[in-house]
C-alpha cells in the first residue's frame, strides 16, 4: 500500500466508524434470558415481543434473546411460550447506548393442550447457534453460519472458508488447513462424501459451491471415532439449508466490474451455443464416426478426420466486457400439516457469468544461479496475457419432512456446473541448449459438473438417537479440444526468413480428456445414554461404507505435413490462424492430423472403503471425556494400459487396514471458560491419479505431471490443546495449540529431466512435524460505546519441518503450502432497525512454498547446483461490504474486493557459495500478475 492509498483508506475508515458511531448512540436494546422456573432449563424459541409494535424476536438455544435498535423510552414486553403462562413485563426503560436486562422465569400453565406439537429442530444458521454448537461440541471445531456469510457477502464456499481460523486458499479454491495442503483435508456435504473435482490430485474446488446454498460450514480439527480417519488438517462439513424460518420467494440481480478486465480488450475463440450455461454443446467434441483410434496408415481416414473430425474454427475475436452478471432466485415454503407434522421445501437457482484478465503476467523458470556473472539463468522467460470467461450455474432442492418433534427425514440435492473458456497468448524465450524465441497460444475450455444427493433420517428419543444417511455424488470434468500452437524464431544466419516466426512439425496440438467419478455411500450412527449411579455415559457406535469409481480418458493429436506437401514452400512462416489453419490446407497430402494418444495416460480406478467405530462419552463433574476407536479397511484398485499402443491392461492393488484411536477431553471451569485436550491418529492415502502412470501437460507450468506408483501411505499423530472463553452472548475468544507428526508425508515436487525440463510428480519424505497456535476472537464493541459494532479476528502462527533420509543433502524445510502466519479480521456494523450492514475485512498470509525445489545429492556437488523452492509471497487484501434494506422487501448490496490491488507474486531465493566459501542469497520472480480490484453490486426483492 503506497502513501496515497494509506491516506485514502484510513480517511475512509475514520469516516466509516464515526458515522456509524453517531447512529449507534441514538438507540438502545432489551436483552435477557427466558428459563423454566422449576427446572432452570432454557426455553428455546420463546416469543419476545414489544407490545403495540411489530418488533420482536425468539430465544436461542440458551434461552437468550436481544431486541436491538430501540428508541429511548418505556416499553411493555410480552413473553409467550406454548404450555407456559404468558408474561407481560411493563415499564421496561430503554436509554441511549444501554441495554435493559430482563431475566424471565416462566411457569407451566395448567391447560390441556389438544393437537399441539412443539417442533424443536436444532439449527446452526445464526452466529449464536454456531457459537453454541462450538461450545457444546465434544470436538475442537470452528464454524461459519449463513448469517455471517450474509455480512461478508462472500460469493462462494472458497471465499467463506477463508474466514475460519488457520485456513488459507491456494489458487483461490483449494483449502490449506493449519499449513497442510488440500490432500490432508476431507470434505463432506450434508454428511456424505464428495468426489475430487480435480484430475491430478485429491482436492475439492470450493469455488463450485455458491454461498447462497450454504446453511453453515464447520471445520473439525480434532479426530473422533465417527469421523473418517483420512484427514489431518481439517474435516470440512458443509450443510445446505433445510427448513426455512418463513415462506418466501426472492430474486436478486447484480453485477461486478474489475478495473483490470472490464472496458478493456478481451480476446476469445468463439465457442458453442451452450457456453453461457457452463458446458459445451458438442462443438468441441469428435464427430461420431471418429470415436475409435485413428489409423494413421489409412490416408482416406486421415483425410476425412482432418477435414471433418473437429471444429476447425481457430479464429480469435475481440470484445470489451461491460460487467459481470449475477442472478439468483430462491423459493422457500413450509407446510404445516395436521397433528403438528411439517413439510418444507427449499430451492435455489444461481447463475454467474464473469470475466478475468491477467495481463503482462511474468511467467518464468530458472536454472541454477549463474555464479560467474552473479545473475539469474533463465530456462523459460515468458510474458503471458490470459483472458478467461467463467460461467457458473447452480441449483439446489432440499425436501424435509418432520413427522413430530423427535424425527426428521431429508432429501437434499445440490448441483453445480462451472465452465471456463480461456485464451492465453504467450511470448518470450526458452534457453535449453540454446536460446529459442517463441510465441505460443492456448485455447482452453473446461467444464466441471458436480452433484451431491442424500436421503437421511434422524430419530431422537429420550435416551437414544439413531440416524442414517445414503448418499450419491458425481463429478465430471470435461476438457474438450484443448489446442496449443507453438512457434519459434528462425535463427539460421543468412536464411531468407531469418528472424521470422515459423511453425514446425507436431507444434500444433489438440488434446481431449474427460474424468468421471461416482461415489456411493451409506452410514448409520447410534447413541444411547445410560444411568450409572451419578454418571450418565453416552455410548456411540456406527458403520460406514463407500464405493468410488473413476474413469479417466485422454486422446491427443498433432498436425503434420510431408516434405513434398502440396503447399507453398514458405507456408510455415505464414500467419498460423488466418493462413495455415484454413480448409484449403486440410488433407492427407497437405496438412493432416496425426493421433499420438498414449494409452498409458488412461486409467480406471475403484475404491472400496468400510469403516466401523465405537466411542463413549463420560461426563464426570466438570470433565467431559470422549474416547473411541475407528477401524477402516480400504481397497484401492487401479487399472491401466501397459504400453503406448497396446490395449492390454494391468491392475495394481493398494490395500490397508488400520485402527485409529482418539480422545477428546473438555474441562468446564464454569459456564464461560473451558479447556479442551485432544489426541487422534489419522492417515493420508494416495489417490488414483497419484499412483497412475498417466502424464498430463500443464501449459501454465510448461511441464508434464506424472504419478508415482511407489507412493506410500502417510500416517499422522495429532494433538490439540484449546482454551475457550465465552464472555457474553454472541461472543467467543479461543486460543489453540496443535502439533502433528507425519510418517511418509506426501508432497508435490518435480524431477529434472534434461537441460531444465521438469516433470512434476508426487513423492514421500521420511517424516515431518507441524505445529502452531491459533487465536479466534468474536467480540461486540458495546463495552467501548459501540453497541452496533462487532469485531472478528483470527490469526495463526504455524511452523513445520520436513525430514529426509540421512544419506541425502536435502535440508529440512517447511511443508509445501504451509504459511508461517495467517491473519483474518473484520469490523462489522449492523443496525437492524434501519436495515444497514457494513464491514471492513482484511486478510494476509505469510510466505509459503508452492513448489518444492531440487537438491542435487550426487557426490562432489554443492548448493551451487540446487534449484530453490518456489514461494507465494505475502500480500494484503482488504474488502469493503455494505447492504441496506429498503421498505422491507428490497435490499441493496455493494462491496469492493481487494481494494489495494496488490500484485500476486511468486519468487525463488537461490543461494550460492563463492570462491571464498561465503554464502550469498538472491531472489528471482517466477510469476507475477495483478488480479485487479472488483466492485460488486446487487439488488434483491423478497416476498
Amino acid at each position: 500500500m503506497n502513501r496515497h492509498q494509506k491516506k485514502y483508506f484510513f480517511s475512509f475508515l475514520l469516516l466509516f466508524i464515526s458515522t456509524c458511531y453517531s447512529i449507534a448512540q441514538n438507540t438502545g436494546s432489551v436483552i435477557g434470558v427466558v428459563l423454566d422456573k422449576e427446572t432452570r432449563e432454557p426455553l428455546i424459541g420463546a416469543a419476545v415481543l414489544i407490545e403495540g409494535s411489530t418488533l420482536g424476536t425468539s430465544t436461542d438455544l440458551d434461552g437468550n434473546f436481544a431486541i436491538v435498535d430501540l428508541r429511548p423510552g418505556s416499553y411493555t414486553v410480552l413473553i409467550k411460550y406454548v404450555g407456559y403462562a404468558p408474561i407481560r413485563q411493563e415499564n421496561v426503560v430503554v436509554t441511549k447506548g444501554q441495554s435493559a436486562v430482563l431475566n424471565i422465569d416462566m411457569v407451566t400453565e395448567g391447560l390441556e393442550l389438544q393437537s399441539v406439537v412443539i417442533v424443536g429442530q436444532r439449527k446452526q444458521n445464526t452466529d449464536l447457534a454456531m457459537l453454541q454448537a462450538t461450545k457444546t461440541s465434544l470436538l475442537v471445531q470452528s464454524g461459519i453460519s449463513s448469517q455471517q456469510i450474509t455480512r461478508t457477502q462472500d460469493r462462494d464456499a472458497a471465499e467463506v472458508i477463508r474466514r475460519v481460523p488457520g485456513i488459507s486458499l491456494t489458487e483461490n479454491k483449494f483449502v490449506t488447513v493449519r499449513g497442510l495442503a488440500q490432500r490432508y483435508n476431507n470434505v463432506w456435504i450434508n454428511n456424505a462424501a464428495v468426489p475430487s473435482s480435480e484430475a491430478d490430485t485429491r482436492a475439492f474446488s470450493f469455488d463450485l459451491i455458491p454461498s447462497s446454498q450454504m446453511d453453515n460450514l464447520v471445520v473439525i480439527k480434532s479426530q473422533a471415532p465417527e469421523l473418517p480417519a483420512d484427514f489431518s488438517g481439517g474435516f470440512i462439513k458443509m450443510s445446505t439449508k433445510d427448513v426455512p424460518d418463513q415462506n418466501s420467494f426472492s430474486v436478486s440481480v447484480g453485477g461486478s466490474v474489475n478495473d483490470k478486465t472490464h472496458f478493456r480488450d478481451f480476446y476469445y475463440n468463439p465457442g458453442s451455443g451452450t457456453d453461457f450455461l457452463g458446458f459445451d454443446d458438442g462443438k468441441r467434441s469428435f464427430e461420431g464416426s471418429y470415436l475409435d483410434r485413428l489409423d494413421v496408415e489409412n490416408s482416406s481416414d486421415v483425410d476425412a478426420f482432418t477435414k471433418n473430425g473437429f471444429n476447425n474454427d481457430w479464429s480469435v475475436k475481440k470484445k470489451s466486457p461491460f460487467a459481470d452478471l449475477r442472478l439468483s432466485t430462491s423459493w422457500n415454503h413450509r407446510y404445516d400439516l395436521e397433528n403438528g407434522k411439517r413439510f418444507a421445501v427449499i430451492s435455489t437457482l444461481n447463475y454467474t457469468n464473469s470475466y478475468t484478465n491477467a495481463l503482462d503476467m511474468v511467467n518464468s523458470r530458472y536454472g541454477i544461479w549463474n555464479t560467474r556473472e552473479d545473475a539469474p539463468e533463465y530456462v523459460y522467460n515468458y510474458t503471458d496475457n490470459v483472458y478467461a470467461n467463467n460461467v457458473r450455474l447452480g441449483a439446489m432442492l432440499n425436501l424435509t419432512y418432520l413427522p413430530n418433534e423427535q424425527d426428521k427425514y431429508e432429501f437434499k440435492n445440490i448441483f453445480n456446473q462451472l465452465g471456463q473458456d480461456k485464451y492465453t497468448n504467450r511470448s518470450g524465450y526458452q534457453f535449453l541448449s540454446q536460446k529459442y524465441i517463441q510465441e505460443k497460444q492456448e485455447y482452453f475450455y473446461s467444464s466441471r459438473s458436480t452433484y451431491s444427493g442424500q436421503v437421511s433420517g434422524t430419530y431422537n428419543r429420550e435416551a437414544s438417537k439413531f440416524d442414517w444417511n445414503i448418499g450419491y455424488a458425481y463429478a465430471d470434468k470435461n476438457q474438450p479440444d484443448r489446442r496449443i500452437i507453438n512457434r519459434e524464431e528462425n535463427t539460421f544466419t543468412g536464411d531468407a526468413h531469418e528472424g521470422e516466426m515459423f511453425i514446425d512439425q507436431n507444434e500444433i496440438e489438440r488434446i481431449f480428456y474427460r474424468l468421471n467419478e461416482h461415489i456411493g455411500s451409506a452410514g448409520i450412527n447410534y447413541q444411547k445414554t445410560f444411568d450409572v449411579g451419578s454418571l450418565q455415559p453416552i455410548l456411540k457406535a456406527g458403520a460406514y461404507s463407500e464405493m468410488k469409481n473413476r474413469d479417466y480418458k485422454n486422446r491427443a493429436f498433432t498436425y503434420q505435413w510431408s516434405n513434398n506437401a502440396n503447399l507453398p514452400t514458405d507456408f510455415r512462416y505464414q500467419d498460423v490462424v488466418n493462413e495455415i489453419l484454413i480448409p484449403a490446407n486440410w488433407g492427407s497430402d497437405k496438412i493432416y492430423i496425426n493421433e499420438n494418444t498414449n494409452n498409458t495416460n488412461n486409467y480406471k480406478g475403484k475404491n472400496y472403503h468400510y469403516a466401523g467405530y465405537l466411542g463413549i462419552n463420560v461426563p464426570v463433574n466438570k470433565f467431559d471425556i470422549y474416547a473411541g476407536v475407528r477401524y477402516e479397511n480400504n481397497d484401492m484398485r487401479l487399472t491401466s494400459y501397459t504400453s503406448y499402443l497396446d490395449f492390454r491392461t494391468e491392475e495394481r492393488k493398494y490395500k490397508s487396514s488400520d485402527f485409529f484411536p482418539s480422545l477428546n477431553m473438555t474441562y468446564k471451569m464454569n459456564d464461560q471458560h473451558q479447556l479442551r485436550l485432544a489426541y487422534g491418529a489419522s492417515i493420508n492415502r494416495p489417490e488414483f491419479r497419484e499412483v497412475s502412470t498417466s502424464v498430463y501437460y500443464d501449459f501454465d507450468l510448461f511441464s508434464p505431471i506424472k504419478g508415482n506408483k511407489d507412493l506410500k501411505i502417510a500416517h499422522i499423530q495429532n494433538m490439540d490443546l484449546r482454551y475457550e472463553f465465552y464472555p457474553n452472548q454472541g461472543e467467543a475468544i479461543s486460543v489453540a495449540l496443535f502439533y502433528k507428526h507425519f510418517k511418509n508425508p506426501i508432497e508435490w515436487t518435480y524431477i529434472e529431466a534434461n537441460s531444465g525440463d521438469y516433470t512434476f510428480t508426487f513423492t514421500n519424505a521420511k517424516g515431518a512435524d507441524n505445529y502452531g497456535i491459533e487465536v479466534d476472537i468474536k467480540k461486540t464493541l458495546d463495552f467501548i460505546g459501540l453497541p452496533n459494532f462487532s469485531l472478528n479476528f483470527n490469526g495463526a502462527l504455524i511452523k513445520s519441518k520436513v525430514q529426509f533420509e540421512e544419506d541425502t543433502r536435502k535440508p529440512d524445510r517447511q511443508m509445501q503450502g504451509q504459511s508461517p502466519y495467517l491473519i483474518n479480521t473484520g469490523l462489522f456494523y449492523q443496525h437492524a432497525k434501519h436495515g444497514v450492514n457494513a464491514g471492513i475485512l482484511y486478510n494476509r498470509i505469510g510466505k509459503r512454498i508452492i513448489g518444492v525445489g531440487r537438491v542435487v545429492t550426487s557426490p562432489g556437488t554443492s548448493i551451487n547446483n540446487d534449484i530453490p523452492d518456489s514461494y507465494e509471497m505475502p500480500r494484503n487484501a482488504i474488502d469493503l461490504t455494505f447492504s441496506k434494506k429498503i421498505a422491507q422487501r428490497w435490499e441493496v448490496k455493494a462491496s469492493a474486493r481487494d481494494i489495494l490491488g496488490e500484485k500476486i507474486t511468486f519468487k525463488q531465493f537461490p543461494r550460492f557459495e563463492d570462491d571464498n566459501k561465503e554464502i550469498h542469497k538472491r531472489e528471482q520472480t517466477t510469476k507475477q500478475y495483478s488480479p485487479g480490484r472488483s466492485f460488486i453490486f446487487s439488488l434483491s426483492y423478497t416476498i
